[in-house]
């Protein structure tokens, strides 16, 4: 049996874990199974639901925790019991749904295993969204700040799909207006993000390490954007696939290969192993 260095690898799923198919190599899978199987603790973070997630993450065989909703939230992989949650009080929500309506945006509102959406049916973005996670939305006609107010819902987090070339500019409006408050950023190419403030990436891993009596000396995370970001710098060793934007090579101790070149393969077996 091999001898473990790192004892805690915590991974982003999307455009890190997974290669631009959707899918995990049989690569990836066999580093994680060697890492786990000499007593490694490997464990996905990611903004995804955690009804997205924890089918994902079983396919993989994982036992051990799983953070969904950008951190916000910790669950058991195995029972799928939620042992940290927290959300945007409705009046939070609101405000954010309702200062964005003002410059024409649509919003997605996430409250546990339900996305509501005022995006048109069969509108391209959320099509793919709901094709990539496996979620269906809930449909709803007309303002979303007004939906969260009158049906009195607390959301785990507010995202909005753009165009890439949009996205800087709503990130930018968003973040000016509401970063003392929440945490403000960016998934993916089409992805803002807002959510509870200090309960993000970073938090999660500690989190994380802190149930498995892990020093954080002893961890390493990987991720591919913005949203990582929290997390690179909790660990001890942050990594950036090669894929990942600027902003998060730029901080990382360490860039990967990408993504669709077995990322989180190299990764476990020049950091996991001694």
């Amino acid at each position: 049996m091999r001898m473990i260095n790192k004892k805690l690898i915590v991974s982003d799923f999307d455009g890190t874990l997974i290669d631009d198919k959707n899918e995990i190599s049989d690569k990836v899978r066999k580093a994680i199974e060697d890492y786990v199987s000499c007593g490694g603790v490997f464990a996905v973070c990611t903004g995804r639901m955690l009804l997205s997630i924890l089918p994902r993450v079983r396919e993989l065989g994982l036992k051990g925790l799983v953070a969904a909703y950008q951190g916000s939230v910790v669950a058991d992989i195995e029972s799928g019991e939620i042992l940290t949650e927290n959300c945007l009080s409705i009046d939070d929500g609101v405000d954010i749904c309702a200062y964005a309506e003002k410059f024409g945006y649509a919003s997605d509102a996430y409250k546990g295993e339900y996305l509501y959406t005022n995006l048109p049916v069969g509108n391209e973005r959320i099509a793919m969204y709901e094709k990539v996670t496996g979620v269906k939305a809930n449909y709803i006609d007309g303002s979303m700040s007004e939906y969260l107010r009158q049906n009195n819902i607390s959301c785990n987090k507010i995202t909005f799909l753009v165009y890439h070339d949009e996205r800087e500019k709503l990130y930018k409006l968003l973040y000016t207006q509401f970063a003392e408050r929440f945490d403000v950023t960016c998934g993916a190419l089409y992805l803002v993000e807002v959510s509870p403030k200090g309960d993000d990436k970073g938090s999660a891993l500690k989190y994380i390490a802190r149930h498995f009596n892990i020093d954080l000396s002893s961890t390493v995370a990987v991720g591919d954007n913005i949203n990582d970001l929290p997390m690179i710098k909790a660990a001890s060793v942050g990594v950036a696939v090669g894929n990942a934007v600027d902003g998060l090579k730029s901080v990382a101790d360490y860039v990967s290969v990408s993504n669709n070149d077995g990322a989180v393969a190299e990764i476990i077996e020049k950091f996991g192993f001694r």
